[in-house]
């Protein structure tokens, strides 16, 4: 029979024991997937109340942005002694001119509303969002990376499962050995340092077992901390299924490189309004001596109405310049996203090659492992009539276990390379 379908038939046969141990350890132990787990872990992550941050932030400054369209009120006082006042320079017989103090008062309020400062509102509270995307950006892409910590941590719990259950395997056939050499120590064609060999390499993998359960309550702790989960030996974790291969590159920092450039250009714009007259209607109500009757040494209520014209040529200094600034640092943005994606690009080629060099090798380890077995499997059966030594059973033994190792470790570095390269497209 063709060797390619006897490993078909062999790994049929342990997908269907894989799926019965996760069923009955389920009966037992809480199950997740790799998806809930890092879901948890982005839920309780404390960068994640960073995003309700930025939006109290955002509210706020636009609540105050849009302050902008009421009417500004002001009050101001003063009090004032001058040298000299206004004189008529003419007199008249018998009538009297009254001279000014020279102690003066005024106190009075303005009402002032702005007109064309309303079209400019809307460009500040567009500045003020786009700014806050620009944060929120920034912290997807430092939720990218636990996604990352996650895979790691995850994996590495599977990995010790599957040296786990292969080391029970060995202990298996150890123990087969065992019994073989025992019923030939009995029978008086082998020797009982043989069986104590084969008890020496039995306590060695059940070390081995301790040591892997060790490295595995490791794993399951430090994912536990991040997914704030009570993980123990009951917990298992589900096998993800391989994902499909992606294209498109859609990693968070693309977001965050149209982001900033999208905050470049509403600073732009907010250069052009500086350069703008502004105009505004005013009130202004006071009580002061003198009033608007610059002859009369009264106090006296007033009001003045109007409108306002006010332009800041000076703003023109320094227009250019500031827009050469952010024209720089537009460029300069759009260099670092071409840099990101060429290097993106270049870890994706690589990934693509070492997941099609995980699939070849996984290929030649079944074929390794049905050879390998059949050696074993033979050699088993000599040790009970002394034609094969314990010494040469525990190296074929050996040489088994070797091998699904191997194994164990190209399906666990395929499927987190097929992972990574999610991870690393951003899909």
């Amino acid at each position: 029979m063709d060797i390619r379908i006897l490993y078909a038939r062999r790994v049929r046969r342990i997908f269907v024991l894989c799926l019965a141990s996760l069923w009955a350890l389920g009966l037992t132990g809480q199950s997740l997937s790799l998806d809930s787990c890092y879901a948890m872990a982005r839920r309780n992550y404390p960068l994640v109340q960073q995003f309700d941050l930025i939006e109290k932030s955002k509210a706020l400054s636009l609540e105050n942005a849009a302050k902008g369209y009421l009417p500004q009120l002001a009050v101001n006082g003063q009090a004032t002694y001058q040298s000299e006042v206004t004189r008529l320079p003419i007199s008249f017989p018998g009538l009297n001119v009254p001279e000014l103090s020279k102690d003066q008062y005024r106190l009075f309020g303005e009402v002032n509303q702005p007109l064309t400062d309303l079209f400019f509102v809307k460009e500040q509270q567009d500045l003020i969002r786009a700014n806050a995307a620009l944060e929120t950006q920034k912290t997807e892409v430092e939720l990218h990376k636990l996604r990352e910590r996650v895979y790691q941590l995850y994996f590495g719990v599977l990995y010790m499962d599957a040296r786990l259950e292969q080391a029970q395997l060995l202990i298996k056939d150890l123990e087969a050995g065992l019994a073989k050499v025992q019923a030939a120590v009995a029978g008086g064609v082998a020797l009982k340092s043989q069986a104590d060999q084969l008890r020496a390499e039995l306590l060695k993998a059940r070390q081995q077992i301790a040591e892997l359960k060790s490295g595995r309550r490791a794993y399951a702790e430090a994912l536990g901390l991040l997914t704030r989960q009570n993980m123990d030996e009951k917990t298992v974790l589900e096998t993800p299924a391989a994902p499909l291969p992606a294209t498109e590159i859609r990693r968070p920092e693309l977001a965050m490189f149209g982001a900033q450039q999208q905050s470049l250009v509403q600073q732009s714009r907010l250069i052009n309004n500086k350069t703008l007259p502004r105009l505004s209607a005013f009130f202004q109500g006071g009580y002061g001596r003198p009033a608007l009757n610059v002859l009369s040494n009264d106090f006296d209520p007033y009001f003045i109405t109007g409108l306002r014209l006010n332009w800041n040529i000076s703003s023109f200094y320094t227009s250019g310049n500031e827009r050469q600034l952010l024209s720089t640092q537009q460029s300069a943005i759009a260099l670092q996203r071409e840099t990101f994606l060429l290097n993106t690009r270049l870890a994706v080629q690589q990934q693509q090659a070492e997941i099609a060099k995980w699939q070849e090798l996984i290929v030649s380890d079944g074929e390794i492992i049905l050879l390998r077995e059949s050696v074993k499997n033979t050699a088993q059966q000599q040790l009970s009539n002394g034609t094969v030594t314990t010494t040469d059973y525990l190296n074929y033994v050996n040489a088994e276990d070797l091998a699904r190792q191997q194994l164990i470790l190209h399906r666990m570095q395929l499927l987190l390379a097929q992972y990574n390269h999610l991870l690393t497209t951003g899909n």
